[in-house]
């Protein structure tokens, strides 16, 4: 079996789950057991990076009232239906604890408290995202799923999953396979 690890994975326009419509979803984990992976494009309404800074109680009030409007303010992802209470850290490899997952294409996924303190007071990965929740395939549930026409597979991309804006990752996953909405089909092809 191949592994789609490290890669994206692209809600087909008519996904009928609508947890899932128009999602890009990086992949950290695939093999035999199953898979898991971040929605990377979908924000949590009215929740900034500060607020769970101080739900949570991750240092001094004035250090928190202090930090920049750059971390503050940076939006907090929608990272699946599994486990939404829990934050996951996807970001570059240059920053590891012993709770650091390695990914592929030098990605890492960090889901403790340290990866937050850092981010917000130093020394933070180069790049990160944090999200709520995460998302889950049992074993061989993602391959049928996509033999469905669930999904299109995406190679990885440093941009689509730190740089380019969360509102138009759909659409830029999508020109990366230089396809638009209006030109795919909800029809499987089989030979």
């Amino acid at each position: 079996m191949s592994t789609l690890e490290g890669q994206f994975l692209v809600a087909m326009p008519d996904m009928m789950d609508e947890r899932f419509a128009e999602s890009v979803i990086y992949l950290v984990g695939h093999g035999e057991d199953g898979a898991m992976g971040l929605v990377v494009n979908q924000s949590v309404p009215e929740m900034e990076f500060g607020d769970v800074l101080d739900e949570l109680n991750l240092g001094d009030p004035d250090m928190l009232i202090r930090l920049p409007d750059s971390i503050r303010g940076r939006q907090v992802v929608r990272g699946g239906p599994v486990e939404q209470g829990r934050g996951f850290v996807l970001h570059s490899s240059d920053y590891a604890s012993e709770n650091t997952f390695p990914a592929a294409n030098d990605i890492c996924l960090t889901a403790t408290l340290d990866i937050l303190k850092a981010m917000a007071f130093g020394p933070a990965p180069r790049a990160s995202l944090f999200a709520l929740g995460c998302c889950g395939w049992s074993a061989g549930q993602l391959e049928e799923e996509i033999l469905a026409n669930g999904w299109l597979t995406v190679p990885y991309s440093r941009d689509l999953l730190f740089d380019v804006p969360l509102h138009k990752r759909y659409t830029a996953a999508l020109d990366s396979l230089n396809i638009s909405r209006a030109s795919l089909s909800s029809e499987a092809g089989h030979a």
